[in-house]
């Protein structure tokens, strides 16, 4: 199989600033869109003197109306995989310096959790000014990713430093950007997700209150690594994350054998699904009558899908989830043990805020060297740390 071009179905914010080399800026779409990303243009005021919204639509990207209705900044800040700022002017570094939030491309820079990058262009004293260097190792010490800028000619009739990278250097950045996050590339990830639904009768069943967001951002972050993921979800209202492998089942029975289909092509094994461990013995072919004032239904355990991936021979690397009440870390060791895994992650289902049907948790990851307590972060936010931490353990030696 051919690896999938590193940006496809990437989101990536374009911000176009005020600056000639706008005029590069459809080029540019032009590169991102065959590379398979899906590209949003914020536009600025002084940028359309430049650029016409109509020529950057034309060549695939998506323009962003900073009037439309609702929270467009926050949208925007949560749908993007990188923002990238080209042109970058020497105005908009020290803005976005300041922390200023005074626009629509600033407000989301201040609103992302994604990478920031930015392509700076300007005349060439204007680069080499102090203050523009002060900007810049502000803005390089808080994380934000730098594309150049080249040398040459400059549209003023100087030459020196502050030339705007070309649009393909730009997206061999972006490539890059990724390819350094891709170290799972090699990998191959299966995740389960959501609860399982384990039917009575036609009508009724038997589930619990997970919504999958857990599974599901993992799913996510891994793929963002590079990993080839399947996702194998119960019932949830959660989208596909892109780049994922999605296998949609309803019951433990199932979700094991679609878990266990994967065997032979499973180096980690994320267990994030709320799995029942009980099942009614009978499933009614028809509707069970209101008809006494009791009833007993028979239930019979459900297959332990984590500690039987854990049996396999050889192992994947094994992740599992204790959603708890009571003493949260206790219990959870003792599962670890039980199951033979490799790293757990503990939450609490008791406390208000936090668990099931919620965006926020706070865990307790223990493996066999002990067990580090996380403050409570949203789920997402959770997601990528953990990624980052199972990156750290697993083998050397991934799957060819």
């Amino acid at each position: 199989m051919r690896d999938m071009p590193v940006l496809q179905d990437r989101r990536i914010v374009l911000g176009i600033t005020g600056g000639v080399a706008a005029y590069k800026t459809p080029e540019l779409v032009r590169h991102l869109r065959m590379a398979g990303a899906v590209v949003r243009v914020v536009l600025s005021r002084a940028a359309r003197q430049f650029v016409a919204a109509g020529a950057l639509a034309a060549v695939g990207a998506e323009m962003v109306d900073d009037r439309g209705p609702g929270m467009v900044h926050i949208e925007l800040a949560r749908w993007a995989d990188v923002v990238l700022i080209a042109p970058a002017t020497a105005h908009v570094l020290s803005r976005l310096a300041a922390g200023a939030a005074d626009d629509l491309l600033t407000t989301l820079c201040l609103a992302t959790e994604a990478p920031l990058c930015v392509a700076p262009a300007m005349n060439r004293i204007m680069w080499l000014n102090a203050a523009t260097c002060a900007n810049c190792a502000v803005l390089r010490e808080r994380g934000v990713g730098f594309v150049g800028p080249g040398e040459g000619a400059q549209a003023c009739g100087e030459s020196g430093p502050g030339r705007m990278s070309e649009p393909g250097e730009i997206l061999t950045a972006l490539e890059r950007l990724w390819d350094t996050a891709g170290s799972l590339r090699k990998v191959r990830a299966v995740v389960t997700a959501g609860a399982t639904y384990e039917a009575l009768d036609p009508a009724r069943g038997f589930t619990n209150r997970s919504s999958g967001k857990m599974g599901y951002a993992l799913a996510a972050a891994l793929a963002d690594h590079g990993a080839s993921v399947t996702l194998v979800s119960g019932p949830t209202a959660l989208p596909i994350p892109p780049r994922v492998h999605g296998i949609t089942v309803m019951s433990a029975c199932q979700m094991r054998d679609a878990v266990l289909a994967c065997r032979e092509e499973m180096d980690l094994f994320v267990a994030a699904a709320a799995v029942a461990d009980y099942r009614p013995q009978t499933i009614l072919t028809h509707k069970l009558k209101k008809d006494a004032e009791t009833l007993t239904v028979t239930l019979v355990r459900n297959p332990d899908i984590l500690a039987e991936v854990a049996r396999l021979n050889p192992p994947p690397f094994t992740v599992g989830f204790a959603a708890e009440t009571g003493d949260l870390e206790t219990l959870a060791r003792a599962k670890r043990a039980r199951k033979g895994i490799d790293l757990i992650v503990a939450n609490p289902i008791d406390e208000a805020g936090v668990g099931f049907a919620q965006d926020d948790n706070r865990v307790i990851l223990i493996d066999k060297e002990g067990a580090v307590a996380w403050p409570t972060a949203p789920k997402t936010e959770i997601a990528r740390a953990l990624v980052r931490e199972i990156m750290k353990r697993l083998p050397r030696t991934p799957s060819p």
